[in-house]
């Protein structure tokens, strides 16, 4: 009795809710267990069910980062435009909406109207830019040749001297042009990164003072330009790939060319919106427009590139979120497919399980059970993939 009288207290001492938390847990390792037992019993099933999950999953995260990735790309492109430069044209680079038939009807810019625009109180500098529109070779390219060499598809781009005043220019060896070359329009050209190894593929040092053949004239190289910054797409930048000439020269080259674009740059970053206005002034006294008739030409700086670029990028992430969701739909489709034909075929085990004592909530939870592990271990194995093929992407990319 003493005995009996010391183990009640000790019983009676045990926690109520600790008994029932281990009991439970007990339940769920069990129904666990019977589980992960049912889907090693069908191997097939269970691995066809796990990928339609693993497709959607890693759709949707490639996307995504394929998604960041070009939109770093393009804001590190913008930003190299510089928040301080003006581009004038004929009408804009870039719209959502179709363009209308009179923005290729309007005059286009006149090169001596960059001198007038440098002039201005908060313009530090501008220069005339003209890029070539070949058909035969597509828009803005043309062949170099030395010798045995050839660099096919070079953008050719004329130029004044104050070009490197607005842009950030590198020279890798030799020279930029000047206004000497400009005024007496002289057959001279500073090749881009690529193009110079293209045609100097033994020392692209020893290339300044060489010839090159553009158009059937012969061309005196006196500098190339160091290596851009990535390209928007990713990869080597399109920049590297050109040939600048005066643009005089250029004009010479190819009389029959008039489309001008101007790049400006303001004084000062902060006085970007007067720059704009007093160029907006000069362009409607140029091209003689009275008060009451709206402006046949475009103004742009990096914002309007860049508010475009939110638009756009906007559209996109849904587009392909809505497809990527697709496919993480379907695979979830697939897993309630495959529980309810395991249900249908397994009425029998049901049936016992029921027989047994097993009430409708046990066998729910397995069940249930059964689909978490699916699309758990298709998720785990969906972000991994997806994982690798985003860092795949970015290293392909650079």
């Amino acid at each position: 009795m003493a005995t009996l009288g010391k183990t009640l207290p000790q019983t009676a001492a045990l926690p109520v809710r600790s008994l029932i938390r281990k009991d439970g847990a007990l339940k769920l390792r069990g129904e666990v267990l019977l589980a992960l037992d049912t889907l090693r019993k069908n191997p097939l099933r269970s691995a066809l069910t796990i990928l339609g999950i693993v497709i959607g999953i890693t759709t949707v995260i490639a996307v995504s980062a394929m998604i960041n990735g070009l939109n770093d790309n393009v804001l590190a492109g913008i930003r190299e435009l510089g928040s301080d430069t003006i581009i004038a044209y004929r009408f804009p680079w870039a719209s959502l909406s179709r363009p209308p038939s009179e923005w290729f009807t309007r005059k286009e810019l006149q090169p001596e109207w960059a001198e007038d625009m440098s002039k201005l109180p908060h313009v530090a500098a501008a220069s005339p830019s003209m890029r070539i529109f070949m058909p035969q070779f597509g828009s803005g390219t043309a062949d170099l040749r030395r010798g045995v060499y050839r660099a096919k598809n070079v953008i050719l781009q004329g130029n004044s001297p104050s070009i490197g005043r607005i842009f950030d220019l590198k020279i890798e060896y030799g020279r930029m042009f000047n206004e000497t070359d400009a005024d007496h329009h002289m057959p001279v050209v500073l090749l881009g990164y690529d193009t110079a190894r293209i045609l100097f593929p033994e020392s692209v040092s020893d290339s300044i003072g060489k010839e090159v053949t553009i158009n059937g004239q012969l061309f005196s190289v006196i500098g190339t330009c160091e290596k851009r910054k990535q390209g928007i797409s990713g990869g080597s930048n399109p920049e590297d790939n050109i040939a600048m000439m005066p643009v005089t020269t250029l004009r010479k080259l190819y009389p029959n060319q008039k489309d001008y674009v101007i790049f400006a740059k303001a004084s000062d970053p902060a006085q970007v919106g007067q720059a704009v206005e007093e160029m907006r002034d000069l362009l409607r006294r140029k091209r003689r427009l009275s008060n009451d008739k709206p402006d046949d030409f475009a103004l742009f700086t990096s914002d309007y590139f860049l508010d475009l670029w939110n638009k756009i990028s906007g559209l996109i992430f849904i587009l392909m979120f809505a497809v990527a969701s697709v496919g993480l739909i379907v695979g979830g489709i697939g897993v309630m497919n495959i529980m309810l034909v395991s249900v249908t075929e397994r009425t029998r085990e049901i049936g016992v399980r029921k027989a047994i004592g097993a009430k409708r909530g046990n066998i729910l939870s397995q069940f249930l059970i059964e689909a978490v592990t699916l699309s758990a271990v298709g998720g785990v194995i969906g972000v991994l993939l997806g994982s690798g093929l985003s860092l795949l992407m970015r290293y392909g990319l650079k």
